[in-house]
């Protein structure tokens, strides 16, 4: 009995001294590409974080996509963007000079006055009688 404890005693120091040098060193690998993971996981995280997104934002809530809104402001802004080039040339004419006075385009008063801070340009919608001032300083 004696010397089956003693092998029992001697084969469990043996297991718990030779466990350790089946061991191995724990290294830390990152899955995400921004900290130094693989680059190719980078689709696979954002795959995965785009089906879990069950936010909507709230601006585009409630809007659908009309086409004729689209193309009634993109024809306002080209129509805009003539006057404003109409605007120019009346104000600054082919010398470059500025001309000060009052000019109508269509609902709108434009005003041009030159002024000790720089150029004052007041523009009056004739229609809401809404009014906008812009003060271009001097360089």
């Amino acid at each position: 009995m004696k010397e089956l404890k003693s092998c029992l005693l001697v084969l469990t120091f043996v297991l718990v001294c030779t466990s350790g040098l089946f061991a191995q060193q724990l290294i830390y690998q990152p899955i995400n590409p921004s900290f130094g993971g693989n680059p190719l996981n980078g689709n696979w995280l954002l795959n995965s974080a785009q089906l879990q997104d069950n936010t909507t934002d709230p601006d585009l809530t409630g809007q659908a996509e009309d086409p004729f809104a689209d193309f009634q402001s993109s024809l306002n802004r080209s129509i805009l963007s003539q006057l404003s080039r109409n605007l120019t040339n009346q104000i600054f004419g082919e010398s470059g000079e500025l001309q000060e006075g009052l000019f109508q385009l269509g609902d709108f008063s434009i005003e041009v006055i030159e002024t000790l801070d720089g150029v004052q340009i007041t523009i009056f919608d004739l229609l809401t009688g809404n009014e906008s001032v812009i003060l271009v300083p001097f360089p």
